[in-house]
């Protein structure tokens, strides 16, 4: 019986390091995040009296390359994991996987394997999209894991015997949806009796790339006034952790309908809108959080960040979530009256 197996491969330029790893994409279950593993190749006569760690590190841009001058660095790195490879310890603490164990067999006695645990809550693998002005490496949080050969693990390591291939963390959606979103707002008015009542429902909590949201509208109205139009959005909320001002909003997708308006008083509309969040065009607007990428695939909008407590947020990360706002006008004087949801939009598991 063959099996196949796929994996990626990246040497040193010296030649003296060669790193294979089955995947590069590592799932975070919210609880914990899965190892990551591999197998390295050394050459033994390069690496005698010598140490090789291999590091998972996360990289963070907060800020454009462009504005730094005079010193100023908008870049962190963060070190998640380390460990020394080689030389290998007498017993492994952990079981090799069937890649590993096949790997090993045909490399020979110059291979060695390693996992590396990255702890929960680590921030995940999100890009802000450029302007097309831009230059640059575009702001956002990235991983790569890094193997080198030192004496120690804060040893500054030599760019001929390093090897960094770039990861990514992901989640995916949860197998349990979440309650139907629903929300009920008023509005009194001043001088005038009466209330404008807005019902807004959701057909569900859960929704995947590229999936059609249904937004179900009741307007009630109970007041004098008429409303003249109604605007519907999906936002993208983008909330940079390091920055104290780093929260703002995208609206990803827009319909805005006058069907069924002027809507009279002690009338009543229901209307379902649909929307559907996609980067389409808007692929040149700058700070939109992208999934981030390991190669030039198709962008996507970035999933919604589960996180397993609220306060569980890394400082140097970027908390992505969405949410449906419906807003309904009543002319220069009436003002307006608007309603929000949070939804989770997510890629399925595979």
């Amino acid at each position: 019986m063959v099996y196949n197996f796929k994996v990626f491969k990246k040497c040193s330029p010296n030649g003296k390091l060669t790193l294979y790893m089955p995947k590069r994409e590592f799932v975070d279950h919210i609880s914990f995040v899965e190892p990551i593993d591999g197998v390295v190749a050394v050459d033994e006569e390069y690496a005698r009296g010598r140490r090789v760690f291999a590091q998972v590190v996360c990289t963070f841009r907060y800020g454009r390359e462009e504005d730094e001058v005079m010193g100023l660095n908008f870049y962190k790195e963060l070190y998640l994991a380390s460990e020394q490879v080689y030389p290998p310890p007498e017993k492994l603490p952990y079981e090799p996987s069937r890649t590993q164990e096949r790997l090993l067999r045909k490399l020979g006695p110059s291979a060695v394997p390693f996992r590396l645990s990255v702890p929960a809550g680590a921030p995940g693998s999100v890009t802000l999209q450029n302007a097309l002005e831009d230059e640059g490496e575009p702001c956002g949080v990235h991983y790569y894991l890094k193997l080198f050969v030192g004496d120690s693990e804060i040893d500054r390591s030599h760019r001929r015997s390093t090897v960094a291939l770039g990861i990514r963390k992901v989640q995916f959606a949860p197998s349990k949806p979440g309650p139907q979103p629903c929300t009920v707002v008023r509005k009194d008015f001043v001088l005038s009796p009466g209330q404008l009542e807005l019902e807004l429902t959701l057909d569900k909590q859960l929704y995947m790339h590229g999936e059609t949201i249904a937004v179900n509208i009741c307007v009630r109205n109970h007041s004098n006034k008429v409303v003249k139009k109604i605007k519907a959005c999906v936002q993208q909320a983008v909330d940079v952790l390091l920055l104290q001002n780093g929260q703002y909003r995208n609206v990803v997708c827009s319909v805005e309908t006058q069907d069924g308006c002027p809507l009279q008083p002690g009338a009543s509309l229901q209307k379902v809108l649909s929307l559907t969040p996609a980067l389409g065009t808007l692929r040149d607007r700058r700070g939109i959080a992208l999934d981030a990428q390991l190669k030039r695939q198709d962008a996507t909008l970035a999933s919604t960040t589960l996180l397993l407590e609220p306060e569980q947020r890394d400082a140097f990360g970027i908390v992505v979530s969405y949410s449906v706002k419906v807003k309904l006008y009543l002319g220069a004087l009436g003002g307006e009256l608007s309603a929000e949801l949070p939804f989770i939009l997510m890629h399925p598991k595979v």
